[in-house]
């Protein structure tokens, strides 16, 4: 009884070991290769497969994804003789297991291989600053030839990259000076550049204010020029209106001498003024002068007592003041000022024309033609009393 439990137990044993030999299980992306007697026999594909157990031996199962390897750094020679360290990374996937099997013995290895001595052919004929920038190029050339190499062992590289190219830190600490260096001199250059347009654009200001100022110089003194003429002329024809006023007065008036006796005793004082004035003379004239103030009847000499002749008017040319041309005649302060003259004018003049106002009545009598006060003339009925003869100064 107990050997035929033996026997049964070993039997279920082998059915289960059996089965397990028969039924082989393979992963989704990947490949079973199952050799019959040590040779290939056919691949498996994923999913439950039946084998011949003891016969047939799954040997190899491969990897179908792709696949991303990163490979040590690599010193690579320029062609300039300097040595750089290249770090790259290499993405391929197994398209053929069969070959990936039994045309390599390594595939990851020998690719690693293939990219170190393709990258030492490409770097070799590049220097130090190509290198540095020309990635693509070099992932370009690497991706070609690995493509090439590889089709044979049933593998398709799809991308090669440079992760880092390391110079030595010597060539580093160059490179940073020499950037540092060449940034300096940008520094500088666009700082001598914005100094210089700012010199340009400070001298340009500074031009264009001097001409404005200029500009508005010579326009003030233009202005002030002929504002001071209209001044002069205005100055010049009013003390010339007022000249002629004076002498239309004293021509109507027909001054004697009791007149001049009278302005000249005026004067007296002023010629006194003065702490220097400690001397003055009185002149021979004055006892004359005190007389004929006193007596209109006598005469001083050289001045006659009374103007013989007809009375004859002084031209008095044009009452309003000429300005030159172009000068603004609108100005109100100019306005009020020859107002003022024409006013004064017509004064003097109404001052001076007291006969003449007496006989405007009659038409038929023409002022000119009245003949000169006489000492025969009648004199009107109330007669001023003449003034008492100023005493005169004493003389020192």
């Amino acid at each position: 009884m107990p050997v035929i439990l033996i026997l049964l137990a070993l039997l279920l044993v082998f059915v289960i070991t059996l089965l397990a030999k028969t039924v082989r299980i393979v992963p989704q992306a990947r490949a079973g290769i199952v050799e019959r007697f040590g040779k290939y026999k056919q691949t498996l594909p994923a999913g439950l497969n039946i084998v011949v157990p003891f016969i047939d031996k799954v040997r190899y199962l491969i990897d179908l994804r792709e696949q991303v390897v990163s490979f040590p750094p690599s010193s690579v020679i320029t062609e300039d003789n300097l040595t750089v360290e290249i770090d790259t990374v290499i993405y391929f996937q197994v398209i053929d297991p069969v070959a990936a099997t039994y045309e390599i013995a390594n595939y990851i290895q020998a690719v690693e291989q293939i990219t170190m001595t393709t990258l030492r052919n490409i770097v070799g004929g590049m220097d130090l600053e190509q290198t540095l920038t020309s990635r693509e190029t070099i992932n370009s050339g690497l991706r070609g030839v690995l493509d090439e190499a590889t089709g044979k062992w049933g593998i398709r590289v799809g991308r090669v990259e440079i992760k880092s190219i390391d110079p030595p830190p010597s060539i580093k600490d160059t490179m940073e000076k020499q950037m540092r260096a060449d940034r300096d001199k940008r520094a500088a250059i666009l700082t001598a550049e914005g100094q210089r347009q700012s010199a340009i654009l400070t001298a340009e200001g500074q031009k264009q204010s001097a001409i404005l100022q200029a500009e508005g110089q010579r326009e003030s003194q233009i202005l002030r020029a002929q504002a001071d003429r209209e001044a002069a002329i205005l100055r010049a024809q009013g003390e010339g209106q007022a000249i002629q006023t004076v002498f239309q007065a004293i021509h109507d008036g027909r001054p004697d001498q009791s007149l001049l006796a009278y302005q000249y005793l005026q004067m007296m004082p002023k010629i006194a003024e003065g702490d220097a004035n400690k001397v003055w003379i009185v002149p021979s004239e004055f006892n004359e002068a005190l007389k004929g103030l006193g007596s209109t009847m006598s005469q001083l000499q050289g001045i006659p007592q009374e103007v013989e002749g007809p009375r004859t008017r002084v031209d008095m040319g044009p009452a309003e003041p000429q300005l030159p041309k172009g000068a603004n005649r609108g100005d109100d302060e100019l306005s009020e000022a020859n107002e003022a003259v024409q006013a004064a004018i017509r004064e003097a003049a109404s001052a001076a024309e007291p006969r003449s106002r007496a006989t405007s009545s009659d038409p038929s009598i023409d002022p000119v033609d009245v003949p000169p006060a006489t000492p025969t003339d009648p004199q009107p009925e109330t007669q001023p009393e003449p003034p008492a003869p100023p005493t005169a100064p004493p003389v020192s």
